[in-house]
């Protein structure tokens, strides 16, 4: 019996708690995940934020503690990660809670990867490439309950963590099945207090994660699905809570996408990846407005494989004018939102683009591209992109 039908392995997320004020319930969950002194993972800019506060109430009031570590750049390292596991070890820490938007989300799940792992594993020996992550011991890996503060990243339903590389500057996809968290508390409350560039940013993060797996090659239709919806919520929501910080139903369905982006992108990412992982790395940009910065001009790259396929899209999403009507209606949300309007102005520059073209086609995220990327068209997607 002939078939084309691939072979193909799929996993679903983790126990989501959604809703309004249920961050409430933070203490019960990391109970029922085995927690008695769980160190809390955040960032800097919310370590000082009233809701941080707040959730650390939540666990001290229930004996608990309120253990913090929030010495995490906004690209963490593993500088950041040793730093962390020096306090996770010092305080007897037996989990971890990860607080915040992509960065203490990730960062929280690499001290909770490499904490007890025997002392000749780097965290480099765990990278996203083959089955790498079959060399650490998954027993040492210690319990994660993912809240999240953003809407972006979907970190809290996925199983790696992102890690930048200090020394060459490369941003390194660190896998392991182990990573996903036990319990994700997703309270759009939490989001309110977001400064508006991040809304804006890690909303269209949230967009290039469900763009992106919807144009993949690949082979899995409830990605597709889940990428389909995901972009209507974005292109129905952002601009909403844009406009309102406070609008907590439109908050709600940011949060929803951002778990279904992280979702739908177990099907493939692509070129708006490859090209802003360097350039976040090297400059220091915010990982989703970087992505939104090259959106368009992505879309234009792959257009030729992916007309049709976009065609429906906004069909479904009421975007009138085919692929034409949904690269406008991208410019309309950028310019909505203020994001930049090229790479120059985020400050990069022509003298490093060959320099970034080498780093783009080493991401991982470049194999799941619907055009095959080469050295000369991610050159010249570079140039197009500035």
């Amino acid at each position: 019996m002939t078939h084309n039908v691939p072979n193909r392995n799929w996993s679903y997320p983790t126990a989501i708690k959604f809703g309004v004020g249920r961050i409430s319930e933070l203490a019960e969950h990391c109970r029922s995940a085995g927690l008695k002194k769980p160190l809390l993972v955040t960032d800097k800019a919310l370590a000082s934020l009233p809701i941080t506060a707040a959730a650390l109430d939540v666990l001290d009031s229930a004996g608990l503690g309120r253990a913090v570590f929030s010495e995490v750049d906004p690209n963490p390292n593993e500088k950041n990660m040793a730093d962390g596991i020096a306090v996770y070890l010092k305080g007897g820490h037996d989990g971890v809670v990860a607080f915040g938007g992509g960065s203490g989300l990730d960062l929280g799940k690499m001290i909770a990867l490499m904490a007890h792992q025997r002392k000749d594993l780097s965290v480099w020996d765990l990278e996203d490439v083959d089955d790498w992550w079959t060399r650490a011991d998954a027993s040492k890996i210690a319990p994660i309950i993912a809240v999240p503060t953003t809407a972006g990243t979907g970190s809290e339903v996925g199983r790696a963590g992102v890690l930048t590389n200090s020394a060459t500057h490369k941003k390194k996809i660190i896998f392991h099945p182990a990573l996903m968290p036990r319990i994700t508390i997703c309270d759009p409350a939490l989001t309110v207090g977001m400064p508006r560039f991040i809304t804006a940013g890690t909303g269209m993060d949230a967009l290039a994660h469900c763009l992106e797996a919807y144009s993949s090659p690949f082979y899995h239709p409830m990605s597709q699905g889940i990428a389909l919806e995901g972009m209507r919520l974005v292109f129905e929501n952002l601009p909403k809570v844009y406009d309102n910080p406070n609008d907590l139903d439109a908050r709600a369905h940011m949060m929803s996408a951002a778990a279904m982006g992280a979702v739908a992108f177990q099907k493939g990412l692509g070129a708006i990846h490859a090209l802003s992982h360097p350039v976040g790395a090297v400059y220091n940009t915010h990982h989703g407005t970087t992505n939104a910065v090259v959106m368009p001009m992505v879309l234009e790259f792959n257009r030729h494989m992916i007309e049709d396929r976009i065609k429906a899209a906004a069909a479904y999403l009421g975007i009138q004018g085919g692929f034409a009507g949904f690269h406008e209606a991208v410019m309309q949300l950028r310019a909505k939102l203020n994001i930049p309007a090229n790479l120059s102005a985020l400050g990069v520059q022509y003298k490093d683009l060959d320099m970034l073209t080498d780093m783009a086609l080493e991401d991982p995220s470049c194999g799941g591209n619907p055009v095959v990327m080469t050295r000369e068209n991610t050159r010249a997607l570079f140039d197009a992109c500035m």
